[in-house]
């Protein structure tokens, strides 16, 4: 396989990381292509845990060249703190992690309009990080975005900062309210940005196409889950880029020729952050008997918020794989479900007197329907511990094979653990 994308089919926070993390160690090249600071990965290597939101989580292993392509948008101060955290770690990033010229900035104004956007929205807020994403890429869609190209250009970023930043002011005054920011002080602070940036910063998608051609392994590490894409996800409760895998080839400059192989990650049950539906919410009974949300390690890496958690939905995974032609799933957290009697898979809802395999696209008939549930007996003993799947509780592995066979696509990869060991590999990958 010369590429390989991992993406998330559900809301994000399907581990993601840890999938990455693994494959990393047989590829050459780490992709990071869309989105900003609002993903986060967590990895565990022995006792130590490393958190990333920007750089690819690959960098652990020292012989990968990771790179950060045109379709991200960046908060330097959230890049360089995080690129500090992990060098005090004693992970090296020298001549190994690479900045797109192409790749836009999140400006203050960026940060302090997203929070006030949704103050304005009220009760119809949709729960955004509040890191300025959205309106990054907004400036991107309106022609009035800043690049990486421009911030290591003082002269340029000067040029640029002094008009968008008129216009932004003007927004802030007259619609918030809101002193203007100075320009004085983000010009002055963002040049420094541009100085540490600059000598991560080269040509970043011919790096990767060379790669290509000279038949590198490409692991490209998509953000965010497929119901958040900005298209095709539960809108508008979902981030401000394409999370799907065209949207992962898109943001990397990869053609659609190239990439060999799509693994969907997907937890054995759903969590949500932030606002939106999700059908198979758990009740106030069921959430008795699963752990609480530190224990089954369900709080967000970015935002510290706790996840929201429902029954496995095979009408929300299924749709996802459709959209980006998952090859196999990676099916992560087995685990959580180790002390549980029963467990609900979803395998369809009621809407309107009709019965539908797949999800609604308006967000009202989302919140409207009724999941029809399919009851499995549990196994009520630890998974962790294994080492083949041959090894899983008979009623874990028919949970196991009942999802591959409601989703349609077979099992590549079992997680059992956060930890790298607790991993079953059913298919192996850059061989």
């Amino acid at each position: 396989m010369r590429a390989v994308i991992v993406i998330g089919t559900q809301w994000g926070d399907e581990g993601k990381g840890k999938v990455i993390d693994l494959l990393s160690e047989k590829a050459d090249f780490i992709v990071r292509a869309q989105g900003g600071n609002n993903a986060g990965h967590t990895i565990v290597v022995g006792k130590e845990e490393y958190r990333f939101h920007l750089v690819p989580s690959g960098v652990l292993y020292p012989h990968t060249q990771c790179c950060i392509t045109g379709g991200t948008v960046i908060d330097p101060k959230v890049f360089l703190d995080e690129i500090a955290r992990l060098e005090s770690q004693g992970v090296s990033l020298k001549n190994r992690l690479h900045v797109s010229l192409y790749a836009h900035v999140i400006f203050p104004y960026h940060r302090l309009l997203d929070n006030l956007y949704e103050e304005q929205k009220g009760e119809h807020a949709i729960g955004t990080t509040g890191r300025g994403i959205g309106p990054c890429y907004m400036d991107k869609a309106g022609r009035v975005g800043i690049r990486i190209c421009e911030l290591i250009d003082p002269s340029l970023l000067k040029k640029r900062l002094g008009f968008v930043l008129e216009l932004k002011n003007r927004e802030l005054k007259h619609l918030f309210g809101h002193p203007p920011l100075s320009f004085d002080e983000v010009y002055a602070e963002y040049v420094d940005y541009g100085k540490a940036i600059a000598p991560l910063v080269s040509d970043v998608e011919m790096k990767i196409a060379d790669a290509v051609k000279a038949k590198k392994k490409i692991l490209c590490e998509g953000a965010h889950g497929s119901l958040l894409d900005t298209t095709f996800g539960t809108y508008p409760y979902v981030t401000s880029s394409s999370t799907i895998s065209a949207g992962v080839s898109t943001g990397a400059g990869i053609g659609a020729s190239v990439i060999d192989h799509t693994i969907g990650v997907v937890k054995v049950y759903t969590t949500r952050v932030g606002a939106g539906p999700l059908p198979t919410a758990l009740s106030g009974e069921e959430e008795q008997l699963f752990m609480d949300h530190s224990s089954a390690r369900e709080i967000g890496t970015t935002t510290g918020r706790k996840r929201r958690m429902g029954w496995f939905d095979a009408c929300l995974v299924r749709y996802s794989v459709n959209l980006s032609g998952v090859d196999s799933l990676a099916l992560t957290k087995l685990d959580i479900l180790d002390h549980l009697a029963e467990i609900k898979i979803c395998t369809g809802y009621k809407l309107k007197g009709s019965v539908r395999k797949t999800p609604p696209a308006c967000i009202e008939d989302l919140e409207a329907v009724v999941p029809i549930y399919e009851t499995m007996p549990g196994w009520k003993r630890s998974t962790k511990d294994v080492t083949s799947i041959d090894q899983l509780p008979k009623e874990a592995r028919r949970y196991v094979d009942r999802l591959a066979e409601l989703t349609e696509v077979p099992i590549s990869i079992l997680s059992v653990g956060p930890e790298r060991h607790r991993t079953l590999f059913l298919n192996e990958f850059f061989t």
